[in-house]
């Protein structure tokens, strides 16, 4: 019987520690200018590709680690560095996440280099989800995805929001109503290829945190995308909005409905859950370590303020609600991996827990600073509105908690 260990094994630790280098190096020098000017940073996205980290090479090997473990240390270790930095640099692995779960082979191998290009020629991706009336509920998407059989071509109508690199990207995954007659279980997941008519960016947003990373609208207007940018295809499309009608029929009749049918979006949300919570563990960490060498440097009254148990019992409870967080998320990464179902919602689970612990620690941090930790003259500040998303994006707090309270009563809770 092999042994248990929590211990990661020499490549994931060198990895690890050549991740922390980087995000020490490159990223928290350049952290506050690019939070101040809120724009893409391409000088350390195309420095981060020539070192080999913003890569296909890199995330392949990253994800099929089959401890699963190394996606949740390599986002760690980025976030740790600066939330809207790092964001900047993974944020094409959500519309890459994307693919993974809805897509053929084919279009894996075809899509997914494209959606980062090479060092000497960066390119980006968008996962486009979000609507401005369909947030949580995904069942109030709007945009269309029209069949046109006679030039084999979907016809896309709608706005997204809220969309990582949306309208700069060069390949955006787009999610849309297929069948409205089946509400969320009538979705599907869109490649739109680079320099496709009609597509444009929308409204760019102006944000609390993460002012790093580039969140705009995304606008369709009769893009036409071929038949073969339906991620999955179309006989693997029909056949399961034939087994959603069925089993939309069954529940009508009082009969078990069968197999649950998928949502393209909840898909792609539920693989990359545990990765979330992995940056919420980097940010809340990185404010703890500043707080923590604060309070031992700090004097008031003759002495550290971290001789007073109010403040050395925070960073105590800090602490350990990092090592928790980081604990959740890795088993659920470790049950991903091993192919073991979330039967109580362990996905959710991370990432509710993670999120709140980043919104915690970063407040207590700058708590902790006082009027320094006010001031953009620390980084606690900015750490602080960065951890404010973790909690919104990709399932609010509010809906994990939903999603876990289903998972364990089997009931349909509201």
């Amino acid at each position: 019987m092999a042994e248990f260990t929590l211990d990661l094994n020499d490549d994931q630790k060198q990895v690890r520690d050549w991740l922390h280098g980087f995000a020490a190096d490159v990223i928290r020098p350049a952290a506050a200018e690019w939070d101040e000017r809120e724009e893409t940073p391409w000088p350390v996205i195309q420095e981060a590709a020539k070192v080999g980290i913003y890569s296909l090479d890199f995330y392949a090997q990253q994800y099929f680690d089959p401890t699963g473990l190394s996606i949740p240390v390599a986002m760690e270790e980025l976030f740790w560095g600066d939330a809207g930095i790092a964001l900047s640099i993974v944020g094409t692995g959500l519309a890459a996440v994307g693919v993974l779960a809805n897509g053929t082979e084919e279009q894996i191998g075809t899509w997914i280099p494209q959606m980062y290009g090479t060092p000497d020629d960066v390119k980006l991706a968008a996962f486009c989800s979000s609507e401005p009336d369909a947030g949580s509920d995904v069942s109030a998407m709007r945009t269309r995805a029209v069949y046109d059989e006679a030039k084999d071509e979907w016809v896309l109508n709608g706005t997204k929001t809220w969309a990582t690199n949306g309208g700069i990207a060069n390949v955006h995954v787009v999610v849309a109503v297929v069948d409205p007659a089946l509400g969320s279980k009538g979705h599907a997941s869109f490649i739109v290829p680079p320099g496709t008519p009609g597509l444009s960016q929308g409204q760019k947003f102006k944000k609390h945190g993460i002012r790093a990373s580039h969140t705009a609208e995304v606008v369709l207007e009769g893009v036409r995308v071929p038949g073969h940018c339906l991620l999955g295809g179309k006989r693997k499309l029909d056949e399961r909005l034939a087994r959603a009608h069925e089993r939309a029929r069954s529940a009508a009749a009082g009969a078990d409905g069968g197999e649950r049918v998928k949502n393209a979006a909840m898909a792609t949300f539920e693989a990359s859950r545990p990765a979330v919570g992995a940056m919420a563990v980097g940010t809340a960490r990185a404010a703890y370590e500043v707080a923590l060498d604060y309070a031992k440097t700090r004097s008031q009254f003759g002495r550290p303020i971290i001789d007073n148990q109010g403040i050395a019992f925070q960073l105590a409870d800090m602490r350990t609600r990092i090592d928790a967080s980081r604990l959740l998320v890795w088993r659920a990464s470790w049950m991903a991996a091993t192919g073991k179902a979330f039967t109580s919602a362990e996905g959710s689970m991370s990432k509710l827990y993670a999120s709140e612990t980043a919104k915690q620690v970063t407040a207590q941090a700058v708590q902790i600073l006082g009027g320094n930790g006010f001031t953009r003259e620390y980084p606690v500040e900015r750490m602080h509105r960065d951890a404010a998303i973790y909690t919104i994006f990709e399932g609010t707090s509010e809906i994990q908690r939903l999603v876990i309270a289903r998972t364990l009563s089997g009931m349909p809770i509201r």
